[in-house]
């Protein structure tokens, strides 16, 4: 039996384990009485800062992209606001305000007079987006086949929009897939009524070629007897100065040593008390960050995901239990999987087109923030007298230009505790 660990800068070293004779797979072994501390790991850490920003903005491009003019006013903008992942206590304006390589701010009425704030893309943002488009374009059957495999892995390859709208960031699917990507593809999907009246998506066939795991394709890292076995190994590490205890490893040893269950494959005959259903866990959640472009997923993004997976009861303890396998970053308040085999440091191993585009988005948002923060960017704020109903549905309206200047402390609209419009005096 080889084991393979990730050490140091990603380098992968192996031994091997005879397997031990008598050996009952069905053994359930102690884990549970072994108590493995989580230990930071700052190169995973920097992966994840900014991440949830990041993801704000870029949502919230995609959003103004499909809007009048690339503009919509705020409230609009706060319809969404459930799906950008930002804490309940930040204004969304607030926000907004601090990308102005991004968004450009501008003030009209509405239709009772009220001065409310738009916002639209700017021209370096809007062309970013573009490229954007392009690179979805030119992976669009990888895309297809991510999703495809998202849904074979359930077990009526059927999941909840609401649960796909979870991951879909992570998988790269556009923010409007089921509008303008699901209807492109009849006779894969099919928008589907659940029995407790919510819409899932299902896959209407059945593709063997996708059902092979990537863990069954790293063949390279397995002996011949493995694979005859069919006892495939994870790629392990562990962060610099783990110090794994030697109960620990010995539970490791024997529990690498146990038959691997295709996440494709039907396990309802494995019994939930034992650790050959625990790989079998390991195994579904390794292949499913392998969907996603960047190998990671925050913690709760994958909590709805028990019963169409056919999961047991508190089945994401499997992160604490396996730190070599997954790291759970605690940035941005909260809990970020990792899949450890996917970076070297900083550096994702197998880089997506995607990733450099959000890439460019963060040096944007970067830029931004630090030339706003020394007072480089002012707004004009565009009163509109003509036509208020057209400028709700996002176009400004001409009027006299006041400028003012923005800064992180002093914003025009800070002493308001809402997003929503606020009454100028007549």
């Amino acid at each position: 039996m080889s084991y393979w660990f990730l050490c140091g800068k990603g380098k992968v070293f192996g031994f091997s384990c005879g397997l031990r004779r008598g050996f009952n797979y069905q053994q359930t072994f102690s884990l549970v009485n072994v108590k493995l501390k989580w230990v930071k790991d700052k190169a995973l850490d920097a992966v994840i800062a900014g991440e949830r920003d990041l993801r704000a903005a870029c949502n919230l491009v995609s959003i103004l992209s499909s809007a009048p003019d690339f503009c919509l006013p705020i409230y609009h903008l706060s319809r969404h606001r459930g799906q950008l992942g930002l804490p309940h206590d930040h204004k969304l304006s607030t926000f907004i305000r601090r990308y102005p390589t991004i968004f450009h701010e501008s003030y009209v009425f509405d239709s009772a007079g009220t001065l409310v704030p738009c916002f639209e893309l700017t021209l370096e943002a809007l062309n970013l987006y573009h490229e954007e488009l392009g690179v979805i374009r030119d992976n669009m059957i990888d895309l297809i086949d991510r999703l495809c495999k998202l849904l074979m892995l359930t077990k009526d390859r059927i999941l909840p929009l609401q649960t796909i709208d979870q991951l879909k960031w992570d998988l790269g699917l556009p923010y409007f897939y089921i509008d303008n990507l699901i209807p492109n593809y009849a006779d894969l999907f099919s928008l589907f009524r659940l029995p407790d009246d919510r819409i899932g998506l299902k896959l209407l066939s059945w593709d063997d070629t996708l059902a092979v795991s990537q863990l069954e394709k790293n063949v390279a890292q397995q002996t011949e007897e493995d694979l005859k076995n069919n006892c495939l190994a994870f790629p392990i590490g562990f962060t610099r100065g783990f110090g794994l205890k030697r109960k620990c490893m010995g539970w490791l040893e024997e529990w690498q040593k146990l038959p691997y269950t295709s996440p494709y494959a039907d396990a309802s005959h494995l019994d939930p008390r034992t650790d050959v259903s625990e790989k079998r866990i390991v195994g579904v959640f390794h292949e499913l960050f392998h969907l996603t472009i960047q190998k990671k997923t925050e913690r709760k993004n994958v909590s709805n995901l028990r019963k169409p997976l056919s999961l047991p009861q508190k089945f994401t303890k499997v992160f604490e239990r396996h730190p070599g396998i997954f790291y759970i970053s605690k940035m941005s308040d909260t809990q970020t999987v990792v899949l450890r085999e996917a970076y070297d440091c900083q550096r994702i191993v197998q880089r997506h087109p995607l990733v450099d585009i959000r890439e460019r988005f963060a040096s944007m948002m970067r830029k931004g923030f630090r030339d706003r923060s020394r007072g480089l960017y002012k707004k004009t704020a565009y009163i509109g007298h003509k036509d208020p109903l057209k400028i709700v549905q996002g176009h400004k309206g001409g009027g006299n230009g006041l400028d003012s200047e923005v800064d992180s402390d002093d914003d025009l609209f800070s002493e308001y505790n809402s997003d929503e419009s606020i009454h100028c005096p007549s």
